[in-house]
């Protein structure tokens, strides 16, 4: 097992991973499976045990991004169907033909462009429809059967429709509506044109626990799996509760005593009011603890203390209500005895959504898997190994 050689560390539960899966699996209808979505490094959780965590609770398939995130996947023993559900090289695709990867289609000059690879092995597609994104796919119907004439090469495997909605985790539904509306009309074109089964896939976290009657044969489950709220409508609604998966840690390194009028950090824009209690802490924002997080809350002995000064690099200051010895555990996003800093106040406090937090925290600071209670495996991305 990795070691680390810092005392900052985020500690991920993969039973919650599993009981929100399987939370979902309980409210959705039984015909209707799920893409576990791991991109972005599962989100910052880490993608090759969020993979397995999810399929051993029971998704059947893995959604990713990018063709690398594929390509490790399938590098690290995982087997089962994944998709990638952004655009990729049309040079690239033979290796996702070679390692039976799905991956997204949505223009003609892609396709013909790959017809002219020299690949053998038939590529699995999933045609991508913009019904109000805006992002990437299809848009008319025009569109959708100049793509599927294109699908003239023994080698070009139709597996999959798809879209994806831009308002799901609103309290207004009307623009949900007109993008399930669009989806329909095209799905009655595709049936139309095609006449071979495909999978259907349109539901986001959002879609999906809020709508579970409307979904098809897959949902895409990515932000609720972790335990986050897709939107603090959907978390009013509370329609599955959701165990938070992620939780970020540090210690107290330093502690000083400092006299009224002195002065903490960069730019000393912070200076005591009194006699008061300073602690470091090793974690600044190359780690992800952004500067915009001056003067929030962490967690010392369960108690709420604030960030004072600038957040630096690699450490930053808080102020204690007492003095605690160096070596004190400090919980920045997480529990400590019954007080609690959600992802949601962490998000709200700079302005972003939560989403964007688990993402920011870097390579630097080590992953701690935890099962049963029980730390299961320690991942540094320095790949530092004990030295004996």
């Amino acid at each position: 097992m990795e070691t680390y050689y810092r005392d900052s560390w985020v500690e991920v539960r993969l039973d919650s991973i599993k009981d929100n899966i399987q939370r979902l699996q309980q409210n959705l209808n039984k015909q209707t499976g799920i893409y576990a979505v791991v991109k972005a490094n599962a989100y910052g959780h880490g993608d090759v045990q969020v993979a397995q965590a999810a399929l051993e609770a029971g998704a059947q398939a893995l959604a990713v991004s990018l063709l690398d995130e594929a390509l490790k996947l399938r590098e690290e023993g995982i087997s089962a169907p994944i998709l990638v559900m952004g655009w990729i090289r049309p040079q690239d695709v033979h290796l996702a033909a070679k390692h039976d990867i799905s991956v997204t289609v949505f223009q003609v000059d892609w396709l013909e462009e790959v017809k002219s690879q020299s690949f053998t092995e038939p590529i699995s597609l999933h045609i991508k429809w913009d019904t109000g994104m805006g992002r990437i796919g299809i848009r008319t119907k025009e569109e959708l059967n100049n793509v599927l004439q294109a699908f003239n090469d023994p080698r070009l495997k139709l597996d999959g429709v798809f879209t994806h909605f831009a308002t799901a985790d609103e309290e207004d539904v009307s623009y949900f509506e007109k993008q399930q509306g669009r989806f329909e009309e095209l799905l009655e074109e595709f049936q139309r044109l095609w006449s071979e089964p495909v999978q259907i896939h349109t539901g986001n976290s959002a879609a999906s626990m809020r709508f579970p009657d409307q979904m098809h044969h897959m949902v895409r489950f990515g932000i609720g799996m972790y335990g986050l709220s897709p939107s603090s409508d959907v978390k009013a609604i509370d329609s599955i509760p959701l165990k938070p998966a992620f939780s970020l840690h540090s210690q107290l390194i330093h502690v000083k005593e400092m006299p009224e009028g002195e002065s903490i950090s960069y730019g000393a824009d912070y200076t005591t009011k009194g006699k008061e209690w300073i602690g470091t802490i090793p974690l600044g924002y190359a780690d992800g603890w952004i500067r915009k997080l001056q003067g929030m809350d962490v967690l010392v002995n369960g108690k709420r203390v604030p960030i004072v000064g600038k957040i630096c690099m690699d450490q930053f200051m808080i102020k204690l209500d007492q003095y605690y010895p160096v070596g004190t555990k400090v919980t920045l996003i997480g529990k400590q005895k019954s007080e609690e800093i959600e992802m949601d106040e962490v998000a709200s406090y700079v302005d972003t959504i939560n989403y964007e937090i688990p993402c920011l925290i870097s390579y630097r600071v080590p992953r701690i898997y935890v099962k049963d209670e029980n730390i299961i495996e320690i991942e540094n991305s320095l790949s530092i190994e004990e030295l004996e």
